[in-house]
């Protein structure tokens, strides 16, 4: 219920932000869909060490949120979970073409992979992406044409597939457009999708990022759900970037390198780890690490070739991701 009333005060929030001057003490923070938890205990953490400044959140697919900015968003930072998306606004002269040098670990301070999160007792045997293409299964996760957080569930299938059939295109394509047949619903995003699941009922497996399934487990209890780490996923960075042109007319660029570098304190890193996400602090990871299964991580790198030719490949239009989705 807390997810779901996020929700709505965050499109509130984005309202009320779109409407208001902006000065050198405020920000908006445009951010992915299931973030909203996350940022409620990061704002509170810096503006405790930032009296007298203020910070807007705006959350939804980071596509759409993209998209957003380019259409006129004001929002001063990015913290996105897809590459891709921080390199659309490049492309629309809103980033520096260098965002990645900005900060570090190509200015990513957390990751976390597409996770399933069943229902308790997990009834219909869920263990790994192969059950997933069952008939009897109904899994639920969002629209990859608008929600990042889908791009990495329909990526990291993909690895799998690409795996288990030595590559084989065909099956591969085959084993993709039966998981998305099993889809009864496309949200918009990955809280959309969430509710679809916890409050709806809907779906035998939700297929979201490690933190949210972390968080819902932790919200509603292991006598309602149960989280499953796959055999086999595909590592998500979370980049961030300063919305260069945004912040230039803001006054903003300071106190927006301030904020986004404060994810890479140690405070900082032991929110985000605590809010159930993999971080780049040694110090901090080693703390949490029982909280965190092993798992192989696959990357974009090594099984697609990298982001620009997962671009052109799987996400431009007409593209693989095209295929199989108008397929379904």
């Amino acid at each position: 219920m807390k997810r779901f009333l996020l929700g709505l005060a965050s499109a509130a929030v984005l309202a009320v932000a779109s409407s208001q001057a902006w000065s050198a003490d405020k920000l908006l923070n445009a951010s992915y869909d299931v973030g909203r938890e996350l940022f409620v205990e990061v704002n509170k953490a810096f503006l405790a060490k930032h009296p007298g400044v203020s910070i807007d959140q705006s959350h939804a697919g980071t596509s759409a949120q993209a998209r957003a900015i380019a259409e006129g968003l004001g929002a001063d930072v990015v913290t996105f979970n897809q590459v891709t998306d921080v390199d659309f606004l490049v492309k629309k002269g809103l980033v520096s073409a260098d965002w990645q040098k900005d900060f570090p670990d190509n200015a990513s301070p957390f990751y976390s992979l597409p996770s399933f999160l069943v229902r308790a007792g997990n009834p219909k045997h869920i263990k790994d992406w192969n059950d997933l293409v069952r008939d009897d299964v109904q899994v639920i996760f969002p629209n990859p044409k608008t929600s990042g957080n889908a791009r990495y569930t329909y990526l990291a299938a993909t690895a799998y597939a690409k795996q288990a059939f030595n590559n084989d295109d065909a099956k591969v394509k085959e084993f993709i457009t039966k998981l998305f047949n099993n889809v009864p619903i496309f949200d918009t995003g990955g809280r959309a999708a969430t509710t679809t699941f916890v409050q709806r009922e809907i779906g035998d497996v939700l297929i979201t990022f490690e933190s949210e399934t972390r968080g819902i487990r932790k919200e509603y209890g292991d006598d309602k759900f149960e989280q499953v780490t796959p055999s086999v996923s595909l590592l998500a960075e979370f980049p961030v970037a300063i919305v260069d042109k945004v912040a230039e007319e803001h006054g903003t660029r300071e106190l927006a390198k301030t904020y986004l570098d404060f994810l890479y304190t140690p405070e900082g890193q032991d929110i985000l780890a605590r809010n159930g996400n993999r971080v780049r602090d040694a110090a901090v990871a080693d703390k949490y690490k029982a909280d965190f299964p092993e798992v192989k991580l696959l990357t974009v790198e090594d099984v697609f070739g990298g982001w620009d030719k997962v671009q052109k490949e799987h996400f431009a239009a007409g593209g693989l991701l095209d295929q199989t989705y108008g397929s379904r």
